[in-house]
């Protein structure tokens, strides 16, 4: 039996997927424990895994909701994102970019006790910015892709967070020299402390290191993009993960009984903008509107997802499995409600 640490990102769907893996390593009868914020506390041992807490800042003075300084971050700097994104860059990006590593710094000590105490046979991260006692563990560690495939980079691939299509290079030369120069000063910074810390230097531009060990992607193939240079024989590509709920969906009666549709709306953070779309959907579309937000277990929509015929999405790089058994992208249930 292995002992297994999975550490994701602060928020639901890096920790989500994590526990799509988890679940299954747990079934073949290892030991999976997670390293989460302790906003999360809790919510990983009701799914059957030990966890361990810890802080990327310091203790808030009211109590937290799980993932509540990104929710409060994207409020502050929300006006920033009526802007091109290559202006983003200096206004949202680096900022980001800064308080990711400004957490990185914060929990180091406390990640080497965790480390140390669990000696784990391997590290499961699903991180965008390094953690160098990952590193300095000693540990056989994965990394997780999970968020956008644009940020395992090639030159024939659009520049990350620019939005820009692939079929036009237009831009994309100056998105790139803008976005070096944006973080060039913080990205110096981080990985001098990383070195200091016992992480090799970073690769230029980049503020994560590439596993020698195992890579994993999950975006579907169908929807990702063409490279030109095929990555590398640790990169492994998943299409997706997906955890299992042991809850039942409650559905209408006339909705069981063949009467109307169902459309899963998924609102991600947006809680507000999923209420709102609720209330259109019901109304427009005379069927039922069954709203989702992240982290929201009264409706289990890894179940509730195999019987609809559309899925709305709003932000999400999502596959959902219909009813007759086929996976797809959630974009493509929306092209095809007629096979969902």
């Amino acid at each position: 039996m292995a002992t297994v640490v999975f550490f994701p990102e602060g928020a639901f769907g890096p920790t989500n997927n994590c526990v799509g893996i988890g679940q299954i390593l747990r079934d073949r009868g290892h030991r999976v424990l997670f390293v989460i914020e302790e906003s999360f506390a809790g919510a990983l041992e009701a799914q059957g895994f030990e966890e361990r807490l810890m802080r990327l800042g310091p203790p808030a003075e009211v109590e937290e909701e799980p993932g509540q300084f990104w929710k409060d971050f994207i409020r502050e700097t929300a006006p920033v994102f009526r802007k091109p994104t290559i202006e983003q860059l200096s206004e949202f990006i680096e900022p980001t970019w800064r308080a990711l590593c400004d957490g990185a710094r914060y929990v180091d000590d406390r990640l080497r006790d965790i480390f140390d105490e669990i000696e784990p046979d391997a590290i499961v991260e699903d991180n965008v910015v390094c953690f160098p006692a990952i590193h300095a563990s000693g540990r056989p560690w994965a990394r997780i892709v999970s968020c956008n495939p644009l940020e395992v980079k090639d030159p024939d691939i659009p520049p990350v967070y620019s939005g820009y299509p692939g079929g036009d290079r237009t831009g994309w030369d100056e998105f790139r020299a803008e976005y070096s120069r944006a973080t060039a000063e913080l990205h110096g910074e981080f990985s001098a402390f990383v070195v200091e810390r016992g992480a090799p230097a970073l690769p230029e531009a980049e503020f994560i290191h590439e596993s020698a060990w195992l890579n994993l992607t999950l975006y579907p193939r169908e929807a990702d993009y063409p490279r030109g240079t095929p990555l590398g024989p640790t990169w492994h590509g998943l299409d997706t993960c997906v955890r299992r709920s042991d809850v039942e969906a409650q559905l209408p009666d006339r909705i069981t009984a063949g009467e109307g549709g169902l459309v899963v709306g998924n609102g991600g953070k947006r809680h507000a903008d999923a209420r709102r779309d609720h209330g259109l959907m019901g109304a427009t579309l005379g069927g039922k509107a069954h709203p989702r937000g992240r982290g929201h277990d009264d409706e289990p929509s890894t179940r509730v997802e195999r019987v609809v015929e559309r899925v709305e999405s709003a932000g999400d790089e999502r596959i959902v499995e219909g009813a007759d058994g086929k996976e797809r992208h959630a974009g493509q249930l929306a092209r095809e409600p007629e096979s969902a």
